[in-house]
């Protein structure tokens, strides 16, 4: 098992050049956010947006169209309730983020069927939250298409989706799970925690040492799979590209807790272009 350290970012993170435009950067979906749950999405939003994601989409419901455009004007909403809308426009995409604020009800169920079924084999998929719990309950909803398959959960969602109880969580286990949930070799979990570990399936582990107590606040997880899907659309979907990404979101979350009892999300999403600029610098 490899600790990721700040290497890493200037690894990853590379200076923009002049000739840049905001399709080079990645074309990313978000889907999430019911009527209860919208903050989710739009956390996760902002998260993709300060990390440096080209071009956002958010599918959500309409009632959190003014919130999201409030916060984010730079995204780009779509009425999720519009499924020929959105089965059209889940293949034009790099990336695919979907999960945040989802639900558990028929409805939820509908749209991980819709991703499920236009996802296709050049996009990355990453999957958060409501849609774990659903693929738990039902692994047909999983697809089997997509170039890259992220699954992001915290401890207990991982117990729903994997059936491995938290106290077994060990990284034989959880590696047995994820070969046994994905056979295609093209998976990757995120398991979070105070020291979240990343697994792909070729017998890579690697454990984030930062973090701190600060950051258990909701709204968190979703902030990261936006970080993540933006990473992979930038930098690649690989297990360098994820790692920078986990790392990045505890490093602002470190360097906010030095002065602050709390970690807001939304606070550590604003950090996050300083901290690129400085780590792209140093590659």
């Amino acid at each position: 098992m490899e600790k990721i350290n700040a290497k890493i970012l200037s690894e990853v993170i590379k200076p923009r050049p002049s000739n840049s435009y905001k399709s080079k950067f990645g074309r990313i979906l978000l889907i999430g956010g019911n009527k209860n749950y919208g903050g989710a999405v739009i956390m996760a939003t902002q998260g993709a947006l300060n990390s440096g994601a080209g071009l956002i989409s958010v599918a959500t419901d309409p009632f959190n169209a003014t919130a999201l455009h409030t916060r984010n004007p730079e995204a780009m909403f779509i009425d999720w309730n519009d499924q020929a809308q959105l089965s059209q426009m889940i293949p034009t995409m790099d990336v695919v983020i979907c999960g945040m604020g989802l639900g558990s009800d028929e409805f939820a169920k509908n749209i991980l069927l819709t991703v499920r079924d236009n996802i296709t084999e050049k996009q990355t998929l990453v999957l958060d939250a409501s849609a774990l719990d659903l693929i738990g309950l039902d692994s047909n909803l999983l697809p089997t298409t997509a170039k890259a398959l992220i699954f992001t959960p915290h401890q207990m969602e991982w117990q729903r989706l994997s059936k491995i109880k938290i106290t077994d969580q060990t990284n034989a286990n959880n590696v047995g799970a994820l070969n046994k949930l994905v056979i295609n070799k093209n998976a990757y979990l995120v398991l979070k925690s105070n020291q979240t570990k990343i697994y792909d399936q070729h017998g890579h582990i690697l454990i984030n040492p930062l973090g701190n107590p600060g950051m258990a606040t909701g709204g968190m997880g979703d902030t990261l799979a936006g970080i993540i899907g933006s990473f992979c659309g930038q930098f690649g979907s690989n297990l360098k590209s994820i790692s920078a990404a986990v790392y990045l979101h505890s490093l602002a979350g470190d360097q906010i807790y030095k002065d602050n009892y709390l970690v807001r999300p939304t606070a550590l999403s604003a950090l996050l272009p300083k901290l690129m600029q400085k780590y792209c610098q140093k590659g």
